[in-house]
């Protein structure tokens, strides 16, 4: 059963609880540090670490790299470049299925948001040592595991069961979210690209610690752990077993949507340098725009976008969609974002396309992302048992190590494929997978209100 009340101190700021904001910050923080290490990585491994010289200093790669060739043939540098990337995104979100059970069960939501970002500011200043690459990834992914399902059910414990501001409080989060993700191509991005690697992943260390910092000024005002509620708990009801059993039902196709989306950070960072007009001439400044400054675009237009999507859905009133319905409009409008595109591939006929093409590209993928990725967060602290809740964020953040490990598959078919047709495929996947959701949209209806 769900708790009524909510746990966490009822001193308010904007009409919000007071630990709202340290939770947004924190989760800015340590987004800044991910997507920092995220928007180098691919470019790091194809640029200097795959090189044979360095490889061999790298330990474990060469035996990692030999493992994966057993299953998926030889790999050159790009599709191996691309596997690492699925494997290392894929799995940080597999590991909070461990952190959320052991957050219910043994150690609470506090202190493994803390064991996480601890681990994870280690694990970002272990990556400015190249042998220690691999152990680096690893660090960061048991990191990511104990601090990601925690901190997003603590914004959900702010608020009571049925509260209308509970979907705009994970929106007001998700904007935390993308301010990080904003400002990390231009810190973290610009350092590596320019002034060496190690150094872009040492600014993302010091991020992911300003993260931990701000969570220890937030802990006066944060939800108490949930032993006492989940220890007074009955067993599972009837519709806690049907809520169970919808959310993993909706598991594949979102899967299919985060396995699109996360090739922003693989191949469409290899079409950017590779395939993009980057000059910019504005009369009194010219310059090629770096790399990794695209990563920018997705998170700028995260919280450019927001408050008008927010703003449509309250004067949409009685009419504004489930939250089922906005999984399924985001999964297509994702769709729409890999046929924009198809029409860059076409159009250039295999020269360099304007930037404008990405521009427009994250455009339309943002608005979907909206739809979709805080709504279904939110739906995951409506719906699940309190005594599985933190376990259930982990199982539900868990597509995207579906999506991840598929995006690192599906990305390996970049230098197979032609451009146009590999776009083409994205949008047919995430276009498949939003058909499926709204089919489910009736038949799921009484079991996921909301």
């Amino acid at each position: 059963m769900r708790a009524n009340q909510p746990t966490a101190v009822a001193r308010e700021v904007l009409g919000h609880p007071r630990a709202l904001p340290y939770l947004f910050a924190t989760e800015m923080w340590e987004r800044f540090s991910y997507y920092g290490m995220r928007s180098l990585l691919v470019l790091y491994m194809l640029k200097h670490l795959l090189d044979p010289e360095r490889m061999a200093q790298v330990w474990g790669l060469a035996a990692f790299k030999q493992a994966l060739e057993v299953v998926f043939g030889p790999l050159a540098a790009q599709p191996f470049a691309s596997q690492i990337y699925g494997f290392y995104a894929g799995l940080v979100y597999l590991t909070p299925i461990a952190g959320g059970l052991l957050a219910d069960r043994v150690f609470g939501q506090r202190r493994m948001v803390l064991a996480g970002a601890a681990l994870m500011a280690v694990g970002h200043f272990m990556m400015a040592f190249e042998p220690l690459f691999l152990f680096a990834l690893g660090v960061l992914i048991l990191g990511n595991g104990a601090f990601k399902p925690n901190i997003s059910t603590q914004v959900g414990a702010l608020y009571a069961q049925g509260d209308p501001r509970r979907d705009r409080a994970f929106s007001i989060f998700y904007v935390g979210i993308n301010l990080g993700a904003f400002l990390t191509p231009f810190i973290c991005g610009t350092l590596g690209e320019l002034y060496g690697w190690h150094y872009g992943f040492a600014a993302a260390g010091v991020g992911m610690t300003l993260s931990l910092v701000i969570y220890l000024f937030a802990t006066p005002y944060l939800p108490p752990d949930a032993f006492a509620k989940r220890d007074a708990s009955p067993p599972l009801d009837a519709q806690s077993w049907r809520a169970i059993i919808a959310l993993l039902i909706l598991f594949l196709p979102v899967s299919l949507f985060w396995a699109t989306y996360e090739q922003q950070g693989n191949t469409i960072t290899l079409w950017a340098d590779q395939q993009t007009d980057r000059h910019i001439d504005l009369l009194l400044l010219a310059f090629d725009i770096p790399v990794t400054w695209f990563q920018s675009f997705n998170p700028l237009m995260i919280f450019v976008f927001t408050p008008f999507i927010l703003a449509l859905w309250r004067r949409q009133g009685a009419r504004e969609p489930s939250t089922v319905t906005k999984l399924a409009i985001g999964c297509l409008l994702n769709a729409a974002s890999w046929l924009v595109m198809y029409a860059a591939a076409t159009d250039t006929g295999g020269g360099q396309a304007s930037w404008l093409w990405l521009l427009g590209f994250f455009a339309v993928l943002t608005v979907g992302e909206i739809y979709l990725s805080p709504t279904s967060l939110s739906l995951v602290t409506k719906v699940a048992p309190t005594s599985l809740l933190s376990m259930l964020m982990g199982v539900w953040l868990a597509t995207s190590f579906a999506g991840n490990f598929l995006a690192g598959y599906l990305g390996t078919l970049w230098s197979s494929m032609t451009h146009g047709s590999f776009f083409l495929l994205l949008a047919a996947l995430s276009g498949a997978a939003g058909l499926v959701i709204a089919l489910l949209t009736r038949p799921l209806r009484d079991v996921l209100k909301g």
